[in-house]
């Protein structure tokens, strides 16, 4: 309410009489409203609230500081004082200096410098206390209050190592998130500090040893607070790449690699393989893996590596344990394919330990070591060690057969086949005779997945004469059991899902495969182009079966479009049926996939071919095509909130329009289809689904690109013709909408598309666009719904005049970021 000036201070001194919770509750969430989107600010508004929040920041902390020493011993009236400080602070428009010396900031510092009170008091003064620490990253420059705030902190370790002892977790975790929370504020200001320091640390490097402190306690989710520290350290270290500020930082790395060694340990009680999908802990190790993947870099990669085979050689003679040597070869995968492939010195060593690791190993230990073998793919692709190849296939054929170590095996397999898929050729008849028994040993789908994409690589790099029969063998495999489901199942039987009586299941494997052949040749006799081709009539019947059902249909249309890619440059053998299937099925079921489908024709179809004869061919079925999707999809989108209600739709729809736009620009210009498409297009300026909107500013900016001078438009100017032609008939309305809906409608990542349309328009006719963008500023609304302004005239004409003169496109994106704020 812009009328009720100094709200805050109204409610906490005239008001304090009434009950004590309900105001400090009202002052806890007078802030928490300041950037709501449904109330619609304004930035201009929300900049007084801001500046008149300031203001007011000592009347609320001095009924903050009332409350807590009046009502000393009430723990509710306590927490409540914490929570409404911590969301004052929060809005981030305070200084430090206004707030450090606060009673109430220094009551909190108390509470957790004591051991004793509730639980509940000390999480709410740690809230307060972290929400004034993330201010510090706002005001780095005052050396001084920095000096203190760590200090103070600092003093916090004694009570963190009481909660340690009394193995108060609840608290830990607290003291743990301060030191965290104190150490990320402060990354900016140790690393920058620290880089101009002829060589010494900054004095705020020490809160690095308090989280330290912490990665070395004994559970594992008070390290896992700190991940997001180290993540962003290191990515600060990575950015200014200077060898003397690395080994600065070096040694608390180096700690904390140790510290996730020793929490990726399993309990030696624990019995069989870690579940990945239901524990906890193995979701952690898998975050600490990514962890490790990201920092290793600053304290180098053979290093870690050497150091984790120290402490295996060691087991022989010392009482190493196997979760132990388990954690070291978990920490050994995480950098295993950051380790040159000329190494010769450690990696043969512990490639032959696991190749020779007796089956009493712990099942652990041994499904580690096989994900070891395939983090060493490309240590094993080069050529020094390409003798080592078939020792690991054996190995990795005989754990295939073993339960436990199945689905990790095939992963293994997939990555060794990939890498090296060369040396792979000589071993495949091999590969497809472990296809044969696969579904034998019950893996996930994904792994099965998995192994059959690395099988598909190897095929694409056989000899021509066996290409043919290896394609015929492993898409058969797939194609054969989605027949006998068309033939035996009817239409109302539902499918069990992630089972062999699901047709996903088997066109999700049929996908993986065809994504990744290669045809050696752009030719139709090419064995890989006569293999493909000839699956076409099961696909057809497999689409028309499962056409009622959009899940199976979805799978479908991914699969044939890898078909479709895989041959295209060889045949037209499947255009014609596949876009007649689609165009006929689109009228009955509306499912937005056939219309992705039809872009992919188009993007390979729509100008791959020299011969004119061929060409024209292509672009009427093209065509016919896209007259067939017009009706049925256009009476989608004239429902009441049509294009809000099938996003889906309108993201595939215009993604094949661009795809005309981009490949047959006349033939598409010239088309009766073009007016009602571009129509649609203006309204659909303001949907605000991500997908969706994306392809209809890309299809209006590529409308705009095409008549611009192309090397492969030979009708350039008659194409320039139409566009601005379009631009004449369409522009000023365009131009409506997209302001409109720059204010109202669109997420500020959305924007850029909207400058780069602008723009486009502006390079057609700069005059005409700058006095449509004026018109259009001339009709926002000049107040909120409360009566408060919105942009003032100065603000519309600062707008208005950056398109007069910008530097480059991020500058016109700016300056609609602001200007869209003042409405928001």
């Amino acid at each position: 309410m812009g009328s009720w000036k100094n709200a805050a201070v109204d409610i906490a001194s005239r008001y304090n009489s009434l009950k004590t919770c309900f105001i400090l509750e009202l002052l806890t969430v007078l802030p928490e409203e300041v950037n709501s989107r449904t109330l619609r600010l304004g930035a201009n508004r929300r900049s007084e609230i801001y500046a008149e929040f300031s203001d007011n920041l000592p009347a609320v902390n001095q009924l903050l500081e009332l409350c807590l020493t009046s009502e000393a011993n009430n723990n509710r009236i306590k927490i409540r004082s914490y929570k409404c400080f911590a969301s004052w602070l929060n809005i981030r428009s305070v200084s430090l200096s206004q707030v450090w010396h606060s009673n109430v900031l220094s009551n909190a510092f108390n509470v957790l410098c004591s051991f004793d009170g509730c639980n509940m008091i000390q999480e709410a003064a740690a809230d307060a206390v972290i929400a004034f620490l993330q201010n510090l990253e706002d005001n780095n420059n005052q050396d001084e209050i920095q000096i203190e705030i760590i200090n103070s902190v600092s003093r916090l370790e004694q009570a963190y190592m009481m909660s340690v002892t009394s193995e108060d977790l609840d608290r830990t975790v607290n003291y743990c998130r301060i030191f965290t929370e104190l150490a990320e504020s402060l990354v900016m200001t140790m690393v920058n500090k620290s880089l101009g320091s002829n060589g010494l640390p900054h004095f705020s490097i020490k809160a690095l040893e308090l989280v330290i402190l912490c990665a070395n306690h004994h559970d594992y989710e008070v390290l896992l607070i700190t991940f997001n520290l180290w993540f962003r350290l290191s990515e600060e270290l990575y950015k200014i790449n200077n060898v003397v500020l690395t080994e600065m930082f070096k040694p608390y790395f180096e700690q904390l690699i140790g510290a996730l060694y020793k929490h990726c340990m399993i309990d030696t009680d624990h019995e069989g393989l870690l579940d990945e999908s239901t524990e906890d802990f193995a979701d952690f190790r898998m975050k600490c893996s990514d962890l490790i993947k990201d920092v290793v870099f600053i304290v180098s990669s053979s290093a870690v590596f050497q150091q984790m085979y120290m402490l295996l050689q060691t087991a022989s003679v010392s009482n190493v344990t196997w979760d132990q040597m388990e954690a070291a070869l978990f920490i050994m995968q995480a950098i295993a394919r950051n380790i040159l492939p000329h190494e010769n010195e450690v990696v043969p060593k512990v490639v032959e330990a696991i190749l020779n690791m007796p089956e009493t190993a712990h099942i652990n230990m041994r499904y580690t070591s096989v994900m070891l073998l395939g983090e060493l793919c490309e240590w094993i692709s080069h050529e020094q060690h390409s003798e080592t190849l078939e020792p690991i296939l054996n190995y990795l054929q005989y754990c295939l057969r073993q339960p436990n170590l199945a689905a990790v095996t095939a992963k293994s397999l997939h990555s060794i086949c990939t890498t090296c898929r060369h040396h792979m050729v000589k071993h495949l008849s091999g590969l497809i005779e472990i296809l044969k028994v696969v579904d034998m040993l019950n893996l996930p789908n994904d792994v099965a997945i998995g192994l059959l994409k690395g099988v598909a690589v190897i095929v694409a790099e056989v000899p021509e004469e066996h290409v043919y029969k290896a394609i015929k063998e492993i898409c058969g495999r797939q194609l054969s059991p989605l027949l006998a489901l068309v033939e035996s199942t009817s239409e109302k039987t539902v499918p069990e899902t992630n089972t062999s009586s699901d047709p996903i299941y088997w066109l999700d494997r049929l996908s993986a495969i065809l994504r990744h052949l290669a045809t050696k040749s752009n030719n139709e006799k090419d064995p890989c182009v006569v293999a493909i081709v000839e699956m076409w009539p099961s696909m057809s019947k497999i689409c028309t079966r499962y056409k009622t059902d959009s899940r199976i249909t979805e799978h479908f249309c991914r699969c044939l479009r890898f078909m479709i890619r895989l041959v295209s440059r060889s045949t037209t053998a499947l255009l014609a049926p596949v876009a007649q299937q689609m165009a006929y099925l689109y009228k009955e079921h509306h499912h937005s996939c056939y219309l992705y489908i039809g872009s992919i024709l188009v993007d390979e179809y729509g100008s791959k071919y020299d011969n004119p004869l061929v060409m024209t061919q292509c672009h009427s079925l093209l065509l016919e095509m896209i007259d067939a999707f017009i009706e049925p999809a256009f009476r989608l989108f004239s429902e009441k909130d049509g294009l809000r209600n099938y996003p889906d739709t309108v993201d595939d729809f215009f993604r094949l329009a661009c795809r005309f736009i981009q490949k047959l620009p006349m033939p598409f210009l010239q088309s009766p289809v073009l007016e009602v498409i571009i129509r649609c297009s203006i309204t659909a300026v303001s949907l605000d689904h991500k997908e969706a909107n994306a392809s209809v500013m890309k299809f209006l900016l590529d409308l705009l690109l095409c008549g611009k001078s192309r090397k492969d438009n030979v009708n350039n100017e008659e194409c320039r013709q139409y566009v601005t032609s379009i631009i004449n008939s369409i522009g000023e309305q365009l131009i409506d909408n997209l302001i409109q809906a720059s204010v109202f409608s669109l997420q500020s990542y959305m924007l850029p598309d909207v400058i780069d349309v602008i723009i486009e328009l502006m390079a057609y006719d700069k005059v005409q666009t700058l006095s449509w963008l004026s018109g259009a500023v001339e009709k926002l609304p000049k107040q909120n719904s409360a009566g408060l302004v919105t942009a003032t005239n100065e603000q519309c004409l600062q707008f208005l005049n950056s398109f007069h003169s910008y530097e480059n496109d991020g500058e016109l994106c700016r300056s609609l970021r602001e200007f869209s704020r003042y409405f928001r």
